[in-house]
């Protein structure tokens, strides 16, 4: 068999398992946390522009301009960003970078399934941190040595929101390893802590354009962080990658920036399709955790999950159900445009009714 060739580790991993991607007619797609809102008409165009001749060229290795929008957007030095092909990337690059201790790296039990799948594939040792009854973070978990700390803010799939305060409490008890926040949904209701990064040079915050900027096909990811943290991820991206970024993705990202009205316009739509559809849903009987993402995390304690996903499949609906202790009995669902919330609603009520 081909896997004889194999390297070791390769046996011993894990792979993320990313939302499913069915090609079904009239499908409902609730389940990959995509914006339900196209990006802005001056990424497009931006975009358009930059199909010339000069695809023939290599991009900005650094993507300087990208980085310059993103300083100016937050009130930070360029020094201070990092741009990459999405989140995950960057993520992937701060593992390498910042986490290879010899104390565990701490993160959620109940969080970004993709943490663990890079521990085991850069061999770092982790200890999960459990989340509180309500699925809070509790953040004196984290009072113990640990070569880095990590999670997602709000945490995903739960959706419930870290306050500022309550990070800057972490960070002034955890000095000495570096905290990343992954703050891929932080548009949809909370704070960013890009605002504490001068404060704290341990603190590195992770953003994403494919979910508040609706770029999640573009692949376009950054870090804001102490220029020493951001040295480290250029010199793992420099001895892997050296032109992340291509051409269309950086003319589309700043101009993602730029276009603060529809950015503005769109997020503020998600979020209030998101608190309509989580005030109908416990109309109908379901628990739904307070969200600041761009989904909502519900269970119904007469129904099972599983059965119910299954019943939606069957309808053309897909939402995401993860069979994982704690919270195999609940349903991430993506809060998408105002009809398919409607659909998704008048099939749980009809699916209620009949059982």
């Amino acid at each position: 068999m081909s896997n004889r060739y194999w390297s070791p580790v390769v046996h011993r991993l894990t792979p993320y398992v990313p939302g499913e991607q069915p090609k079904l007619p009239d499908l409902i797609k609730l389940n990959t946390n995509e914006n339900p809102y196209g990006p802005s008409p001056k990424v497009l165009e931006a975009i358009q522009a930059e199909l010339s001749d000069a695809l023939r060229l290599y991009p900005d290795p650094s993507a300087e301009r990208l980085k310059q929008a993103i300083a100016e957007y937050y009130g930070v030095k360029s020094a201070q960003v990092f741009a990459g092909n999405g989140s995950d990337e960057i993520l992937a690059f701060a593992f390498q970078a910042l986490f290879q201790h010899d104390a565990p790296l701490l993160f959620p039990d109940i969080t970004y399934s993709f943490y663990p799948v890079y521990c085991g594939l850069y061999g770092i040792a982790y200890k999960t941190v459990p989340l509180a009854e309500d699925f809070a973070l509790r953040i004196d978990g984290y009072r113990r040595a640990n070569g880095g700390i990590i999670f997602a803010n709000p945490n995903a799939p739960t959706g419930r929101l870290l306050a500022l305060t309550d990070l800057e409490r972490l960070l002034a008890f955890n000095r000495d390893s570096a905290v990343v926040v992954d703050e891929a949904y932080i548009d949809f209701g909370g704070e960013t802590a890009i605002a504490l990064v001068d404060r704290y040079p341990n603190l590195l915050v992770i953003q994403t354009l494919s979910k508040s900027r609706s770029l999640a096909g573009l692949r376009v990811g950054f870090a804001v962080g102490h220029p020493g943290l951001i040295e480290a991820l250029e010199r793992v991206k420099n001895s892997f990658n050296s032109y992340p970024l291509d051409r269309l993705a950086i003319a589309g990202a700043v101009a993602a920036f730029a276009d603060r009205t529809h950015f503005e316009r769109t997020r503020q739509a998600v979020i209030a399709s998101r608190e309509r559809t989580s005030a109908t849903l416990r109309e109908l009987g379901f628990e739904v955790l307070p969200s600041a993402a761009n989904f909502l995390f519900a269970r119904h304690p007469g129904q099972d999950a599983a059965e119910l996903a299954a019943a939606l499949r069957r309808q053309s609906i897909i939402v995401r159900h993860f069979r994982q202790p704690r919270i195999e009995q609940f349903l991430r669902i993506t809060v998408g445009h105002p009809e398919q919330n409607a659909a998704l609603l008048r099939a749980l009520k009809a699916l209620l009714e009949f059982r």
